[in-house]
């Protein structure tokens, strides 16, 4: 398969971010010749996977069978960590708090025990010592994960660019895609400088997927979520002194964070929520009054300690599914281009495994890891015919 300079490719990688550029990693440690294709610059901060941490945790209280998955990324994170000499996942912990019957403590739960993951529960009164400076309120259930973590995404996907570009993978940045085609055999993917042919063709665009896998009609909602940083005072938020990765699920709705990692400021942000993106290269990144209100109640009641002045923040992507699980599959018609999407703001502790099972359906079209509950065909899917 020749692109228009003359280099032969076995499969074409239409988007490198963190799926990407673990994709392409992947495929590339397994002898394939790849190109990745990426309309911004690589490891960019436009999309879904970028900034300076991911929480990364094994009870899983959105599903129980995303825990199989997990142990083999945490592998993956660890080889990558050897392969590069890079920490990219720092040992937290991650402190749960919520009803007794809500999806966070449950879920998470119902996991640990299907799975027989360490999961430490507390009162909430024990909680509040064990972990000073949050309130956890009285009708709150407390679980501590102590197994859980922060990934450095930017490190990480720097990490999978590196290695995939060391292992022979040609990898090009600021080259937006125009439209792809296949005939079952070979695959055109046409951009703003060129056209290409490969073999395969892997569709990991992130909010953009809507646009590229049209004829597959998935329908993902983009949304908007904003990140703030707030300042904290005496180290009592810090990741020197213990203190875990949080996530809160209140009646106002469910808010996440992390420790200080530079002494001065914590990350805080809204899972639930966000607003609707019509077109993602044209989404608001501005701080408005409206984007702190939340934050600021959620802080006051729950990180009473923490400082209320904006230090920095950041805009993030959601890519929802309609029942918030992720979607990894082959193409319905053509079965030599596979793609991942609507990760839905809890995919990104599966980078490396989702690379993996990626390049085994490209390879194969199945894979041994048990991705089944991801499978399109859960969605009534009436599939577009050819233009």
């Amino acid at each position: 398969m020749q692109t228009n300079g003359g280099s032969v490719f076995d499969t074409i990688v239409l988007g490198v971010g963190g799926m990407g550029a673990a994709t392409c990693h992947e495929l590339a440690r397994r002898g394939q010749r790849v190109l990745g294709l990426e309309q911004f610059p690589l490891v960019h901060g436009l999309g879904s996977s970028h900034g300076e941490s991911r929480i990364i945790r094994k009870a899983y209280f959105e599903h129980p069978d995303y825990v199989p998955l997990l142990h083999r990324a945490y592998e993956l994170w660890h080889e990558l960590e050897q392969a590069t000499g890079r920490q990219l996942l720092i040992p937290t912990g991650l402190v749960l708090s919520g009803p007794a019957d809500g999806d966070t403590i449950r879920g998470a739960r119902l996991s640990a025990r299907q799975h027989g993951l360490a999961l430490q529960d507390f009162s909430a009164k024990d909680a509040r010592r064990r972990f000073p400076g949050f309130e956890f309120p009285d009708d709150h259930d407390v679980a501590f994960e102590p197994g859980a973590g922060t990934l450095r995404v930017d490190q990480c996907v720097q990490a999978h660019v590196d290695e995939a570009i060391r292992n022979g993978a040609e990898l090009r940045g600021n080259e937006p895609a125009l439209d792809w085609s296949s005939d079952g055999d070979t695959v055109q993917v046409r951009t703003q400088l060129g056209e290409y042919a490969a073999r395969n063709l892997v569709v990991t665009a992130g909010a953009w997927s809507n646009a590229c896998l049209a004829d597959v009609g998935l329908s993902l909602n983009v949304l908007r979520k904003f990140v703030g940083w707030f300042p904290v005072r005496n180290g009592i938020y810090s990741a020197a002194a213990g203190i875990p990765t949080y996530f809160f699920e209140t009646p106002a709705g469910t808010f996440y964070g992390f420790p200080s990692f530079d002494g001065q400021t914590i990350k805080v942000a809204e899972h639930s929520g966000g607003e609707p993106v019509p077109d993602p290269h044209s989404v608001d990144r501005a701080c408005h009054p409206s984007d702190l209100t939340r934050l600021h109640a959620f802080l006051k009641t729950y990180l009473p300690d923490a400082g209320r002045d904006l230090a920095r923040h950041s805009v993030c992507l959601y890519t929802m599914t309609t029942d918030k699980h992720f979607v990894i599959d082959v193409h319905p018609r053509w079965k030599n281009v596979v793609f991942a999407a609507g990760f839905s703001g809890h995919g990104f502790k599966f980078t490396p495994v989702v690379g993996q099972v990626l390049a085994d359906l490209v390879e194969r079209q199945k894979t041994s890891l048990q991705i089944q509950f991801l499978s399109r065909t859960r969605f009534q899917i009436e599939i577009q015919p050819e233009a």
